[in-house]
């Protein structure tokens, strides 16, 4: 038997959830479309959810010493140096240089808990 399945999101597990949600609302300068008051906020992008939820206190081991996750979260911009400057602006300036790829131009950078963001600017948009 098949599942079907009618939306996606991505979640991150914070223990510092206003932290990452104020991040969040900065950056992508909106505030969440659903919150529960220290638990979940949920923010609309363009073909992605993005939620943050505090894990429950009988689930703070299981977060609590996981190592780096191999997950990144990417994010087509128009602009790549004004990304850079707003991320610079919030005090998380991407430690790296930008990276020349065969699909256009991106560069790292990290939120407040350390989950890995892609910026990415594709060869359309930069004319590589």
């Amino acid at each position: 038997m098949l599942f079907q399945c009618t939306d996606a999101l991505v979640t991150f597990a914070s223990f510092e959830f206003e932290r990452l949600v104020s991040f969040y609302t900065n950056l992508f300068n909106q505030k969440p479309e659903h919150i529960i008051s220290n638990v979940y906020a949920e923010f609309q992008l363009p073909s992605l959810k993005l939620g943050i939820f505090k894990p429950k206190q009988t689930h703070y081991l299981e977060f609590e010493y996981s190592t780096k996750s191999k997950i990144s979260l990417c994010l087509e911009v128009i602009s790549l140096e004004d990304a850079i400057a707003h991320l610079t602006a919030l005090g998380y300036p991407p430690p790296g240089e930008i990276i020349i790829a065969s699909h256009g131009r991106e560069i790292y950078a990290y939120d407040p808990d350390g989950n890995r963001l892609i910026l990415h600017q594709s060869e359309l948009k930069t004319g590589v």
